[in-house]
């Protein structure tokens, strides 16, 4: 039994140290989007390269029809310690609007802001100081133990913010390298400064639009109305029947696979939320608008949802014009949680639309995507173990969280590579990503690599 608390001191021994490290990684401009910045995003992979042989990792620069991927291994303190992938990304976003920037982004340092320390530049919190946690984490334990205590498997992403376009790919022709146990993933981030946070579960989604067909031209609505079959009204009676009057969606078995959240994580995320008016007031809102009886996080994090995201049809211009429209059509988003299939869905609200098209009237579908959802079982072995790892670090025990949208790659680990994913980031909400001045706290960045040193650790 390796003790922990040499290797927690060796973290913050190491912490100025590694601080110099990070600047280094974030004076590489490796934004993906940009062809210009190709040569810096090979520059930051093969950075990454040196400091993980550095600390005994076999590591290579694997090279792709886009940006390159990093990949290393180490072997572990044991032949049968529980192997672990952990993933994050190099790549960065641009930085415009350039004049919007207090200084240089490819220039880090420390400043005080608002009572603590946050490091500055682009990519400090997504994703190089996020990824860095770990890496260092992997340093402090092997200073002291001169092994880890886990098999870990890195892989590193060089597009994940121009769309991954060579991960599946990769991830294809490398199965049986990358697969292991279950993956880390540290693309997330904290449920409050003080309350560090595991997403076990992100919703799948399917995107469809319909296209609503009626007279094969604009009809004039003196001559026409109240005759012709108005397209826009057709597909208004659509959307208003996909749900009923409680906020439940109508569509035939679109609740077949959604469980109920266990009662006492229900009861942790009612704390968690406030009430309804703290959550909604920021958007100008007071009374949520999904299913009745349920919490504000529940229908966030574990309720499937019907959402329409744009309609078009007619004369949409400057004044008006008294036309009845030759066709409508609406971009509708179903997020789905549980085991609900994505295509079963689609074909659930396209039987339904199909059975309210009148005869002389037609309609027709254009899919945009559709991924499961992901779910961790809340009785998880390797969720609770993370969690009192965490909950030992951090002011305020560790919450189980999940979140409404979808973050690809970890669909992509299981359903490519049979692995489920633990998701534990140490961003917080004000960190900026995406936008000028993109920050990280000093805090998340110290205690993140004493977190993943504990959850090493508690995974051995």
């Amino acid at each position: 039994m390796t003790d922990v608390n040499p290797v927690l001191d060796r973290a913050d021994a190491n912490l100025d140290a590694s601080l110099t490290r990070l600047f280094d990684l974030i004076r590489i401009k490796s934004i993906s989007t940009d062809p210009a910045y190709k040569a810096e995003c090979r520059k930051a992979a093969e950075w990454l390269v040196g400091e993980l042989s550095a600390i005994g990792f076999t590591a290579s620069v694997r090279d792709t029809p886009g940006h390159p991927m990093v990949v290393a291994h180490h072997a572990g303190a044991s032949a049968d310690a529980p192997h672990v992938l952990f993933y994050g990304h190099y790549d960065v976003q641009p930085v415009d609007p350039i004049e919007l920037w207090e200084s240089d982004p490819f220039e880090p340092s420390l400043k005080d802001e608002e009572g603590r320390k946050v490091i500055t530049g682009r990519g400090t919190s997504d994703d190089k100081g996020q990824l860095l946690t770990f890496v260092e984490a992997c340093r402090a334990y092997k200073d002291v133990h001169g092994a880890l205590p886990c098999r870990v498997t890195i892989l590193f992403e060089g597009e994940e913010e121009s769309g991954s376009p060579s991960l599946k790919p990769f991830l294809e022709a490398n199965a049986e390298e990358l697969k292991a146990d279950y993956a880390l993933v540290c693309d997330t981030g904290m449920w409050d400064r003080e309350t560090p946070a595991i997403s076990a579960s992100l919703r799948g989604l399917v995107g469809e639009e319909v296209v609503v067909l009626a007279a094969k031209r604009d009809l004039h609505s003196g001559m026409y109305g109240g005759v012709a079959a108005n397209p826009i009204r057709i597909l208004a009676n659509i959307l208003a029947g996909v749900h009923d009057e409680t906020g439940r969606v109508t569509l035939p078995g679109f609740y077949d696979g959604v469980a109920e959240t266990p009662d006492d994580v229900k009861a942790t995320w009612q704390k968690l939320a406030g009430n309804d008016t703290d959550f909604l007031g920021d958007v100008g809102l007071s009374l949520p608008s999904g299913e009745r009886g349920r919490s504000i996080l529940e229908l966030i994090w574990a309720r499937p949802t019907a959402e329409f995201n744009g309609i078009t049809g007619g004369y949409t211009g400057e004044g008006f014009k008294t036309v009845i429209a030759a066709k409508a059509s609406a971009k509708v988003s179903f997020r789905l949680v549980g085991q609900q299939d994505p295509e079963a869905i689609r074909e659930a609200f396209r039987a339904y639309v199909r059975s309210k098209i009148p005869a002389d009237c037609s309609v027709e579908f254009h899919p945009h995507g559709g991924s499961p959802a992901i779910h961790l079982p809340y009785d998880s072995a390797v969720l609770a173990k993370a969690k009192t790892a965490l909950s030992k670090e951090w002011p305020k025990p560790a919450v189980i969280i999940g979140m409404g949208g979808s973050i690809p790659i970890v669909g992509d680990f299981q359903t490519m590579l049979g692995m489920d994913s633990l998701l534990v980031g140490f961003a917080q909400n004000d960190d900026r990503i995406h936008s000028p001045n993109e920050k990280y706290d000093l805090t998340s960045y110290h205690k993140g690599i004493r977190s993943w040193v504990r959850i090493l650790d508690g995974l051995k």
